[in-house]
């Protein structure tokens, strides 16, 4: 792209709404600078829109809009919990006790304790005097293989890693750097040609989603049917060729080397080979499928917006799709999920969701 946005809300149409709410510019001034500025306490925190979920030794943790950070033992009743940021928090990650939320600002927050207490391991807000094009990119989805070493990605090709539980984080390279395209200049004639209009590539595609076979094999994938691989632990990466070129919103590891990754206009795709090749599944829908899990029984239950839920069992090649609605008849923009108690906890813009599968 010539000419990066000069503020980081600016590419919120490029990445999934529900990872980059407009609801996070609502901050009056007078809060002073969200990303290092404690979370307020709220009385209908558990009924606002939460964007992750994760399960925990002693239940589950959930983030979302405004720093909030919600535990729960048996996913019904939530108590919200201070941390030191009021940025919105888009994705949370869980190795037993220990946990990490990423968010905007570049916030990541820790917790030692299954989401009692929290430190802020990095943050990054936007700043104009900055000369690096990912200024204040938000963190969309993190990944920890283990209690030490850990991932990051976010908008602007921003790609972290971790081998000290978050303690320090390296950027590594996956898109080509951040070489501006060249500018489209008229013809002699004063006029620009169809070529010249074109819309080139990303250099630095924003990252949505991150995941890691069985094997090993770590899989980045993001806007404009943006994909990568490494099968070094992110030393090296190379491109996937998706047979779509549609942003993806998801990725989910199959086991063994199969991976699923869904995403823009209910676009869903299979490889049996860590992204070698790849295969459509048909959905059924064309709502955009924003987040998911496989179930401890293997069943692939996928989330997105006007309340849709899609889940597939093991074995099973087609998916069924069901509308989630509360009681009060509102209907959630669901996304993400976790398994609980026989059935399934999804995060949405109306704060947390029980739902069975049929």
């Amino acid at each position: 792209m010539a000419n990066k946005p000069k503020h980081p809300w600016r590419f919120v149409g490029a990445v999934s709404l529900l990872a980059v709410p407009l609801l996070a510019l609502s901050l009056d001034a007078a809060d002073g600078d969200p990303s290092v500025s404690d979370s307020e306490i709220l009385p209908m925190a558990a009924r606002s829109q939460l964007l992750d979920i994760a399960a925990t030794d002693g239940g589950f943790v959930t983030v979302g809009e405004r720093g909030h950070v919600l535990v729960s033992a048996d996913g019904k009743t939530w108590t919200q919990i201070k941390v030191p940021t009021r940025s919105t928090l888009t994705s949370v990650s869980a190795q037993g006790a220990q946990l990490w939320a990423g968010g905007h600002d570049g916030v990541i927050l820790h917790s030692a304790d299954g989401g009692k207490t929290w430190q802020r391991q990095r943050v990054q807000p936007w700043s104009a005097d900055s000369q690096d094009p990912a200024n204040g990119s938000p963190i969309l989805d993190t990944l920890f293989v283990s209690a030490r070493e850990g991932y990051a990605v976010g908008a602007y090709s921003l790609l972290l890693k971790t081998v000290d539980g978050g303690t320090t984080w390296t950027a590594l390279q996956v898109a080509g750097g951040s070489a501006a395209a060249p500018v489209a200049t008229a013809n002699d004639s004063g006029v620009f040609d169809d070529s010249m209009l074109e819309l080139a590539a990303e250099s630095d595609p924003h990252l949505n989603a991150i995941a890691r076979t069985e094997a090993g094999t770590l899989l980045v994938m993001g806007e404009r049917g943006a994909g990568f691989r490494s099968a070094d632990a992110g030393a090296s990466w190379s491109k996937i060729n998706l047979p779509y070129e549609g942003s993806m919103f998801g990725l989910l590891a199959l086991g063994g080397e199969k991976v699923l990754a869904f995403g823009l206009r209910g676009n869903v795709f299979e490889s049996a080979d860590a992204g070698g090749s790849w295969r459509k599944v048909d959905s059924g829908t064309d709502t955009s499928l924003i987040g998911g899990t496989v179930g401890p029984d293997g069943t692939v239950v996928l989330v997105g917006s006007n309340g849709t839920l899609l889940a597939r069992r093991a074995g099973a090649q087609a998916f069924s799709a069901r509308h989630i609605q509360l009681g009060s008849g509102q209907v959630p923009g669901l996304s993400s999920a976790v398994a609980a108690d026989g059935g399934y906890l999804l995060t949405s813009d109306l704060g947390a969701v029980s739902a069975n599968v049929q």
